[in-house]
């Protein structure tokens, strides 16, 4: 990884604590898929858009019906 490349996760973090006010180190509890048999949905506010057969990381489980991920563009 370049250092470029570095930088810009880091920022994207950064971004990423500000805007769901998250506090601590982001730390990747797993991945999952979108179902692939799932209509493709676009993000609104702090909803993450959904593609088909994508693969997201899971950083907290929030509720029973909504959790905090993050997609490989680091959104």
């Amino acid at each position: 990884m370049t250092l470029k490349e570095c930088k810009k996760e880091e920022k994207s973090d950064r971004e990423f604590q500000k805007k769901f006010k998250f506090e601590g180190s982001i730390k990747v509890l797993t991945q999952m898929m979108v179902d692939p048999a799932v209509t493709e949905k676009r993000g609104r506010g702090k909803n993450l858009p959904l593609r088909r057969g994508e693969i997201l990381d899971v950083i907290q489980f929030t509720n029973q019906e909504q959790i905090l991920c993050r997609n490989s563009q680091r959104r």
